[in-house]
């Protein structure tokens, strides 16, 4: 059964945003009292934080696939919508983050080192928050903006200060094992050690941690044996010590042989070449292992390494081993500053940057930018008001200009955002520019279909006025006719 997991492929979604309310204030006389539609609440992030007890990925390994909470939608009465819940998944110190190329895209060392690996969604707004002064009533909300879906690869790299690097069967879970309190499985055949153990080691004033890599073999680096699975473990090593067996049996082998074998493999694995080596010549208390070890010495310190000759048996040198990696430990730890502060990165836009790009691809012009691509996923296009809101934005965005200097006709195709989501129509100026055909945007149609009742009795009663001075007016011109021709009569 698997218990010590170090790379795992994990699939994370965050949350959409909800989406915003258009509602109109309704109360007693006060039937339309203006827009008080409530933003959308944000989707909740996936977050990766580091947890020092952590120390394997083997949960994410059941359960690769993780999302987040949706934010909620807004309601009437300038209500705004709950925020979606942040996931945050624990992971052990040492954690590197890549995308599916293997692209970096964090190294999470240190506890309580946090990075966000998908973000939550933006609740769209209400219209109450879209409302203006030329805009006093919307008829729409925005939509909220769907959450960041990511694969991504985590691999684990033991934060170790020392590691043991040998031949399977070297003595190296045994070495670990009477250094500190470690207790990894130990048996004579290869192999034994699968995972990577660490022990704490204290030598004088020093602490310390110590690594029992698994063996390495030819063509390690390549992918045989276990060796290519728990390299990467060496990594974040400040010293390297190889553990050489002088009482094989194996024909063809010795320490020297062993030693320039592993360090092939380590210069084919790349980027160790600068750390501190030691030697270990292990297993002296055996038949002939002092006597190999008395043949060899001499050529390793002729080759520049520094050479201990150890039994873990009789924990003969150990002491001696214990404070030369400790001195190296501590000469590392100080040319390293004590409290590295925070490094902020500043990427400012560029001064000509439109925040847009306009590129022409089969006849059709494609629209790539952050703004216009956020702007259609917060589009209803099922309301016509919401859609020459668009408009507008793109136009004050300067998106129409640059379709004319590009060379876009009327009737062109434009394609906005990516391939997998990309909305296409048919460019028409006029609609960028104002969208007469839509009406008059910026008002609530339902303003002239249901005035209050105050304004309809007031009507009514300038019509009942009117009415009644047309018949006053009529009565006096009929009674002034009447009078002429009774006049009329009498002079005749």
């Amino acid at each position: 059964m698997t218990t010590f997991v170090d790379r795992v492929e994990l699939h994370v979604a965050a949350g959409n945003g909800g989406h915003g309310c258009a509602s109109v204030h309704r109360e007693k006389f006060k039937p339309l009292g203006g827009p008080d539609g409530g933003n959308g609440g944000d989707g909740g992030s996936v977050v990766l934080t580091v947890d020092a007890q952590v120390t394997t990925l083997l949960e994410y390994h059941h359960s690769p696939k993780r999302k987040a909470t949706n934010g909620k939608p807004g309601a009437g009465g300038n209500r705004t919508g709950a925020l979606g819940q942040d996931l945050v998944l624990f992971v052990p110190d040492g954690t590197v983050v890549l995308d599916r190329q293997g692209n970096v895209l964090a190294d999470l060392v240190g506890h309580g080192t946090s990075f966000v690996a998908a973000q939550g969604g933006r609740g769209g707004l209400g219209n109450a928050a879209l409302s203006s002064a030329r805009r006093k009533a919307p008829g729409f909300a925005l939509l909220g903006e769907p959450g960041e879906f990511r694969d991504i690869v985590m691999e684990l790299k033991s934060v170790a200060d020392v590691a043991l690097v040998g031949y399977p069967s070297a003595g190296k879970s045994s070495l670990i094992s009477v250094l500190s309190a470690a207790k990894p499985k130990i048996a004579d055949y290869p192999f034994t050690t699968l995972i990577p153990n660490l022990g704490v080691v204290t030598a004088g004033d020093t602490v310390y941690t110590i690594a029992d890599v698994p063996g390495l073999i030819p063509g390690a680096s390549q992918g045989r044996g276990l060796g290519l699975e728990f390299l990467r473990h060496v990594e974040r090593c400040s010293v390297l010590v190889h553990v050489l067996d002088c009482a094989t049996l194996e024909p063809g082998r010795d320490p020297l042989t062993d030693l320039e074998t592993i360090e092939a493999e380590l210069a084919e694995y790349g980027g160790l070449g600068d750390r501190p080596r030691l030697v270990a010549l292990n297993k002296i208390d055996v038949p002939d292992g002092q006597d190999i070890a008395d043949l060899t010495r001499a050529s390793l310190e002729e080759r520049g390494y520094r050479v201990f000759e150890v039994s873990a048996a009789s924990r003969k040198g150990l002491r001696e081993l214990s404070f030369a990696m400790a001195q190296i430990v501590g000469e590392a730890r100080a040319a390293k500053p004590l409290e590295e502060s925070t490094r902020i990165v500043l990427r400012p836009t560029a001064v000509d940057d439109e925040g847009f790009t306009i590129t022409e691809e089969d006849g059709a012009f494609r629209i790539r930018g952050v703004k216009p691509e956020r702007w259609v996923r917060q589009t209803d296009f099922s309301n016509d008001e919401a859609v020459g809101y668009l408009a507008d934005r793109l136009a004050r965005l300067g998106i129409e200009d640059k379709l004319w200097k590009v060379g876009a006709h009327e009737g062109d195709t434009v394609i906005i955002g990516a391939e997998e989501n990309a909305v296409v129509f048919d460019w028409e100026p006029t609609m960028a520019a104002g969208a007469e055909m839509l009406g008059r945007r910026g008002e609530d149609h339902r303003m002239e279909t249901q005035r209050p009742a105050v304004d309809r009795r007031r009507e009514k009663q300038k019509g009942r006025d009117a009415a009644e001075a047309e018949y006053l007016a009529f009565e006096a011109l009929s009674s002034g006719r009447q009078a002429s021709i009774e006049g009329d009569d009498e002079d005749s």
